[in-house]
């Protein structure tokens, strides 16, 4: 056998008990993420709550409850980590000597080395792994935060002013040293049992001494891996499908192959999903220990295996993916529609598209064929409600004072790009029979008082059908439907976890990340509307304007509607991808 051929046989041998630990293991957290969801819920009704988000963190810090499901999410993330990680590297260490793999016996070993984390130390592993690897793009991170970043409306903020941005990058850089340095602080802590202090240590050292071929291996290995993955995909999918539009088929013949090789395509992308994250810390346990020895590692051959298991599951995928496909192919439409009935906010008024949270923003808006305009309200020294987002009008009107420093006589003396800063009831006016307004309590004065007066303001104008109050505060959402339900609500959140579908309000506003396909359809369920704030990019306007979101809030409104164009003339494979990125993604 050549030396390639023999450095590859692990990880192809390595296959099938990758695809049985990665589905055992997936169940079982499955399983577990239930039983912990039920114990949240349970804890959570006791205190008169169905959910806590972003709005209502502070109780996770002064109740017992909320003390205690910290402590339970803070073991559970632990346990996560050994089966998602730690029993990975144990397994590649098994696969790397040849040696019998024991999905039991990993895990259970696993779990015994994650007792070398329950210290300070090794508390910020866990943290990093979960929260800050996925961000950095740097080091070993769990399948449960893979997807993590940054919200958009706080990495806006960020890149659009110059100190933090600068900050920003100094962090980045920080965290991505910090990650690159330790990198095998987990193979220290699992192959070798040693304490988190002394594997960091060791990681150091072997990092400092052996960068350059670390750097020239990962790059070597991502393009094989890449190199199979565009094959696999050329031969499975790419060229069956141009085979596909190119033969003289029949209409239907060809919508029912382009939906085979479709799921085909899905099914191949998951399975490669699967064994991506084993692979490449098979391949790091190997630099490990070869960086450990000072010599190249020597492969001990396996017994070979019996393959009739997997023949039987491919069998068993094919006649699925068969029967699936004569089962969309007669409900495609319904399936895959061709048109978004995704409505269009525009952000802060009118968007990009106008001087922020003006009258002619929301004129802009109407202009442009949005459904609604989102404005924000902050009250004045003497009770009067102005539109402004920030807590002062520095950024768009040159004026560090706050609105509840001012009187309204004051605001009106200042302007956004030539234009004076609108009342609630100028820009009630300027949207009435145009565009439905999306009114959010904002800023230091947002409590009960500017619900009052908002519900007075609006049903005075007679626009209680034209009008919903929105907020991230949910107590000032709870109370307005407590206390006015003929009002529409909104609650805005980018962070929660219970029955967030069961909040008190009429609309929920989701940040892109925590926008699931999952958790609009819970929202449906309860009989209220998925807003999503604030798409931004043409890819996320593409995914969310085919979800099946009741709304998307955005600054680029005629980018918008020109992605909503362009869905409109989508060839039917487009709209499987679109669809099926969006039930996946």
């Amino acid at each position: 056998m050549t030396t390639r051929r023999k450095r590859l046989k692990p990880y192809l041998e390595s296959v099938s008990d990758i695809l049985t630990y990665q589905a055992v293991t997936k169940i079982l957290i499955t399983i577990w993420l239930y039983i912990l969801g039920r114990l949240f819920r349970i804890l959570l009704n006791s205190t008169g709550r169905v959910a806590v988000s972003t709005g209502d963190f502070t109780f996770l810090f002064t109740t017992w409850q909320g003390i205690l499901i910290i402590l339970i999410a803070i073991v559970s993330l632990f346990i996560y980590v050994a089966l998602d990680l730690n029993a990975k590297i144990i397994m590649s260490k098994n696969f790397l000597y040849g040696e019998k793999v024991s999905i039991l016996k990993a895990s259970m070993e696993a779990l015994d080395d994650v007792k070398r984390l329950f210290n300070v130390e090794g508390i910020l592993v866990v943290i990093y792994i979960a929260l800050i690897a996925p961000v950095v793009g740097v080091g070993l991170s769990i399948t449960l935060t893979k997807g993590f970043y940054i919200p958009t409306f706080i990495s806006s903020v960020i890149m659009n002013t110059p100190a933090y941005l600068i900050l920003a990058i100094i962090v980045v850089i920080v965290f991505a040293i910090v990650g690159i340095m330790n990198l095998f602080l987990l193979h220290g802590v699992v192959v070798d049992k040693m304490s988190v202090k002394e594997a960091s240590i060791q990681s150091r050292q072997l990092m400092h001494d052996h960068w350059k071929d670390y750097l020239k291996q990962n790059l070597l290995f991502i393009g094989v891996m890449a190199v199979v993955l565009i094959s696999v995909t050329l031969v499975a999918l790419v060229l069956p499908l141009a085979l596909t539009e190119l033969l003289p088929l029949s209409f239907s013949m060809k919508r029912s192959l382009t939906i085979f090789f479709v799921i085909e395509g899905v099914l191949i992308s998951f399975l490669t999903d699967l064994i991506a994250t084993p692979f490449y810390i098979m391949k790091m346990t190997q630099l490990y220990l070869e960086y450990k020895t000072g010599k190249d590692f020597s492969y001990t051959e396996r017994p070979i295996r019996s393959y009739r298991f997997f023949k039987i599951m491919a069998c068993v995928a094919l006649i699925g993916i068969v029967i699936l496909t004569i089962a969309l192919n007669k409900h495609f439409d319904e399936v895959f529609p061709l048109n978004s009935s995704v409505a269009i906010i525009a952000h802060r008024g009118g968007g990009n598209e106008a001087a922020e949270n003006t009258v002619s923003g929301v004129e802009t808006a109407y202009q442009k064929g949005a459904y609604g305009s989102e404005i924000d309200i902050q009250r004045t020294k003497d009770g009067h409600y102005v539109i402004n987002h920030d807590g002062n009008f520095a950024r768009v009107a040159g004026d560090n004072r706050k609105p509840e420093e001012m009187t309204l006589a004051e605001v009106k003396q200042l302007s956004v790009n030539g234009e004076p800063i609108p009342t609630l009831e100028e820009i009630l006016e300027a949207s009435r029979g145009k565009v439905t307004l999306f009114v959010e309590l904002k800023g230091a004065t947002a409590d009960q008082q500017m619900v009052d007066d908002a519900v007075r303001i609006i049903k005075e104008k007679k626009m209680e059908d034209e009008t919903i109050i929105i907020s991230l505060k949910y107590d000032l959402i709870n109370y307005l439907e407590t206390k006015y339900p003929e009002m529409h609500s909104g609650f805005l959140t980018f962070a929660s976890f219970g029955d967030t579908a069961k909040l008190n309000c009429d609309y929920l506003g989701l940040e892109e990340e925590s926008a699931t396909a999952g958790a609009i359809s819970d929202i449906h369920k309860q009989g209220k509307k998925a807003l999503i704030w604030t798409v931004n990019e043409k890819g996320f306007q593409r995914h969310f304007l085919c979800s099946k979101a009741d709304a998307i809030i955005t600054d680029n409104i005629t980018q918008a509607n020109t992605v909503k164009d362009e869905i409109k003339n989508r060839s039917y494979l487009s709209r499987m991808i679109d669809t099926f990125r969006g039930l996946l993604g």
